[in-house]
């Protein structure tokens, strides 16, 4: 039977027929089960006032069925996307510098935290504001500095990276000003507790053993047990306890599974687990992102949200901006900005694999410019480049 309601009256275990009445920019368009109220706050998000749901599809949430999720129920990044509202050479200024001073807090932070001692929490909570007001004004900009990493500085940069990740997925998935600052801040304040791990641990470039895993994953709770002492709310404590716990409770440190893991937790989880796939290690090259996004895909729905998987995906494009491309002329070129088909975005071409040097830059739009394409996302690694070098000279203003 299908049967009327306002959003106020869907709960988990219904069953969405169809979205009959919805404000905003953003299209809700599939049909299927609701399984958590993180669902229902999202679908709220986005504007849906009333649907339709089918009694007779109704289930009783833990049934083997629940693991069936609304899909794709968010437009393309194309459809949702914001205007810029500042160029993005203009944004780079501000957000290098933001940058910098993020990688000098978290290098604070994680003094205070392997002293145990207190930290003020508003300047990391105004730092992260800021993060938020850079994606506002053009998403790009930061997104960018999060492909351009110094070997040495991963546990300053992962956890700003992670918070800008996390300010760009919250920003597309609609929520509000506050929920994003907080989901940022989060972000960057979730692996605090490494800090207390041995380097030899820390850094190993193998396989950790299975007593090393174990103090390894003692991260988590060195981060929490620090974050109870001090007044970070216990919502963004919840989340960061959750990073590392996976939806079938296979994951660490509480064994959390399922409907019991935050929605916060799981989008943590996924910028987390993203990030440190890509990133460069001193002794590892970071994988290409589309490699990356493989591997999530791969770990949903047993470990990660699927449909957060899919989302954040969406939110970071094919070609995510930052990341570099093989294009059709045998020429290098790192993404700036995600525009029309996410195959098609502005690029700025700066190397020749086929005389391997260095070229004088030439930004071009890919859905303009229709006699060149992308081949194949690469990485720095593969071709001896210094990425870091060009990004300095020729993107960066200042």
């Amino acid at each position: 039977m299908i049967k009327k309601i306002t959003i106020d009256q869907l709960i988990p275990g219904m069953f969405v027929h169809q979205i009959l009445e919805q404000k905003g920019t953003l299209s809700v368009k599939s049909q299927g089960r609701v399984i958590s109220n993180d669902l229902v706050n999202t679908l709220k998000k986005q504007g849906v006032k009333t649907l339709a749901i089918d009694t007779e599809k109704a289930f009783k949430i833990g049934d083997s069925a629940s693991s069936s999720i609304v899909k794709d129920y968010l437009a393309s990044p194309s459809e949702a996307a914001k205007p810029h509202l500042v160029p993005l050479e203009k944004e780079l200024t501000r957000a290098s510098k933001l940058h910098e001073q993020g990688k000098a807090i978290q290098k604070l932070l994680l003094k205070n935290v392997q002293k145990e001692t207190p930290f003020d929490a508003s300047i990391p909570k105004a730092f992260s504001n800021k993060l938020v007001e850079s994606v506002d004004r053009n998403p790009d900009a930061l997104l960018c500095l999060t492909k351009i990493r110094e070997k040495d500085d991963y546990l300053l940069e992962h956890s700003l990276n992670v918070a800008i990740l996390l300010a760009n997925f919250g920003k597309f998935l609609g929520m509000s000003d506050e929920e994003v600052q907080d989901l940022s801040y989060a972000g960057f304040l979730h692996d605090l507790g490494k800090i207390k791990i041995p380097d030899e641990i820390l850094h190993k470039p193998g396989r950790l053993t299975d007593s090393e895993m174990d103090i390894m994953k003692g991260h988590v709770k060195y981060g929490v047990d620090y974050l109870k002492e001090t007044d970070i709310a216990p919502p963004l404590i919840q989340a960061i306890s959750e990073h590392h716990e996976r939806l079938d409770g296979l994951g660490y440190p509480a064994g959390t599974k399922g409907n019991d893991i935050s929605q916060a937790g799981r989008m943590l989880a996924i910028a987390d687990m993203y990030d440190a796939l890509t990133a460069d290690r001193v002794y590892k090259a970071g994988m290409s992102s589309q490699k990356a996004f493989s591997i999530l895909m791969s770990d949903a729905p047993d470990r990660l949200d699927k449909l957060l998987v899919q989302q954040f995906i969406k939110c970071l494009g094919v070609y995510p901006v930052g990341s570099l491309v093989l294009l059709s002329n045998e020429r290098l070129a790192m993404v700036l900005e995600q525009k029309g088909s996410p195959l098609t975005p502005v690029v700025k071409v700066f190397y020749s694999v086929r005389n391997s040097h260095y070229l004088t830059p030439k930004d071009i739009d890919l859905s303009v410019d229709k006699t060149v394409s992308i081949t194949k996302a690469v990485i720095a690694s593969d071709y001896k480049i210094d990425v870091n070098a060009f990004f300095e000279r020729s993107v960066s203003v200042g």
